[in-house]
């Protein structure tokens, strides 16, 4: 399309780009994400892309922090004691996670440096020292927690929004202990699910600090 606009002259700046750049993962997925097919959707040319940001890996870490600070948008709200403060930042970041979860994988597999990831990291952080917890177990904290949330989300959203498919059905013959829990499984994906594993996990990091 030799009419798309060039550069500076097309009207685009960072946060629009990187709107619209969440807007085509979550249509199409990761898979069939480039700068090419932005620049399409954005009408323009796509070194009018470049112009703002600087490759596409550069894209990626804006499309990762745009969908954090909707995460993020009222981080200066987070209040009571440290486990509060880890169940606030966990319930908006699994929000965030059913809302885009074609994007979410950026989130699990790619260093989040952003200001608006560790502006939220150091309240967690602060919270906890405020507590008189350990530095080093405070300094654990944010990947012991990260890496829960990180794996259980991708499990849950891994087929869209809904997810995959719950609770297979457990041969009672083969494995009989499987298929005596099976109504265990059954929230699978649910809220109460989540906090369930996640008072696990706020409870061994206050265990380890602790000992």
């Amino acid at each position: 399309m030799a009419n798309r606009t060039r550069g500076t002259s097309a009207g685009l700046d960072r946060g629009q780009i990187a709107a619209a750049a969440v807007a085509l993962v979550d249509r199409d997925g990761l898979d069939q994400f480039s700068v090419r097919r932005l620049a399409d959707d954005l009408g323009v040319d796509p070194m009018s892309i470049y112009h703002h940001i600087k490759g596409k890996a550069a894209l990626l870490d804006a499309v990762s922090e745009a969908v954090l600070a909707e995460a993020t948008a009222h981080a200066d709200d987070l209040s009571g004691d440290w486990p509060a403060v880890a169940r606030q930042i966990a319930h908006r970041y699994r929000d965030m996670a059913y809302r885009h979860p074609r994007v979410f994988p950026l989130l699990a597999t790619r260093a989040q440096l952003s200001p608006v990831a560790l502006t939220t990291l150091d309240q967690l952080v602060a919270a906890m020292r405020r507590s008189g917890l350990p530095d080093q177990s405070v300094a654990d904290a944010p990947a012991v927690l990260f890496g829960f949330l990180n794996g259980h989300l991708l499990a849950r959203t891994g087929a869209g929004a809904g997810g995959p498919s719950p609770v297979p059905d457990f041969d009672a013959a083969t494995h009989p202990t499987l298929a005596a829990l099976a109504p265990r499984f059954a929230d699978f994906g649910s809220t109460a699910e989540f906090d369930r594993m996640l008072d696990t996990v706020l409870a061994g990091l206050g265990d380890r600090a602790v000992r």
